[in-house]
């Protein structure tokens, strides 16, 4: 890493005073002996959804792009510069082609900024910039900018099956479906109210009824009275239950034409 260090301040230093043919040889030396360094910046994003080889071609761009852009009388060590410029050459590549989820334009688009706002404030500061330093050079909310930077997981969502943290169950089996009692709420609800004035017997003969499956002659032998006794209980009992909801279900429609009228 020294070596390849001292060999690209070396040839910086060269392109002073170079004519314009020595100049381009002088850049095509820095590019190949930085070509590691762009494929470790490459590496970070590979298995989100684009080529390997799409990835290195990328960041060997943003390499190119960073050594015409390198300002070597401000002193700053090229690599301070160009690693951020690469990263951001690869990071603009995806949100180009590779978005599998978009996020709002605006986030899009302050990306961008971000992007060109990184590799002038990385010569500048001396250092890779922090959201407060992208924030404040950019006059937007810190917030914005942590948006726009955390908006990097939109490139490739994880996978529905594979496993959780915890335990063996995948992603998919975690996310919530519909809840099939859903639909038999409020039905639920309102029968509640109508079974509580049932007598202990009443409900027994019902729990029998629709609940166990037990025909007249079983219930009758359970609270001990004959089947037709228990078919006279249970009309007398829906009766009642039907009559109950009936005027539950009109005062509830009373209630509503009047709040809708005051």
């Amino acid at each position: 890493m020294e070596h390849r260090r001292e060999s690209t301040a070396r040839l910086f230093a060269e392109l002073e005073g170079a004519t314009e043919g020595e100049a381009r040889a002088i850049r095509d030396q820095i590019v190949q002996i930085n070509m590691g360094v762009a494929s470790d910046c490459a590496r970070r994003y590979r298995g989100r959804g684009v080529a390997t080889e799409d990835l290195d071609q990328v960041a060997y761009l943003g390499l190119v792009k960073a050594v015409q852009a390198f300002d070597a009388d401000r002193g700053y060590d090229f690599l301070s510069f160009a690693v951020p410029t690469i990263r951001g050459e690869v990071r603009r590549h995806f949100r180009d082609l590779g978005w599998a989820l978009r996020p709002p334009r605006s986030i899009q688009e302050l990306q961008s900024r971000i992007l060109a706002a990184e590799s002038d404030l990385t010569q500048e500061l001396g250092r890779s910039p922090r959201p407060s330093d992208l924030a404040k050079h950019l006059g937007v909310d810190l917030e914005q900018v942590l948006d726009a930077l955390g908006a990097s997981g939109c490139f490739a969502p994880a996978s529905l099956d594979v496993p959780a943290l915890e335990g063996d169950d995948s992603l998919g089996e975690r996310i919530g479906a519909e809840d099939p009692a859903f639909a038999t709420a409020e039905a639920r609800v309102t029968l509640d109210a109508v079974l509580r004035g049932l007598t202990p017997r009443e409900r027994r003969i019902l729990e029998l009824r629709f609940f166990g499956n037990r025909t007249q002659a079983e219930i009758g032998a359970d609270i001990g009275v004959t089947q037709m006794q228990v078919s006279r209980l249970l009309n007398r009992i829906l009766a009642r239950l039907r009559e109950r909801l009936l005027a539950d279900a009109e005062q509830v429609s009373s209630d509503r034409a009047t709040s809708a009228a005051s």
